[in-house]
């Protein structure tokens, strides 16, 4: 894969990890102000956000994303 194919398949997989970030992170606090924490539609979007979390963590750790 050419460099430039490369970037842009970093920035299309980036884009996406960052809004299923934000749309899990929506669902788990709707979910939480039905009082629905323990159900396991949470708990699987608690365990998708952490996967998030994680990979949007080792790209900042490697320079890949702005530090906020």
């Amino acid at each position: 894969m050419e460099n430039s194919n490369r970037l842009e398949a970093f920035e299309k997989m980036l884009e996406a990890i960052q809004e299923n970030y934000e749309t899990t992170d929506g669902k788990m606090k709707r979910l939480k102000e039905e009082g629905k924490e323990k159900t396991a539609t949470f708990r699987q979007l608690m365990g998708n956000k952490m996967l998030y979390q994680n990979v949007l963590s080792l790209y900042k750790l490697y320079g890949l994303l702005d530090k906020e």
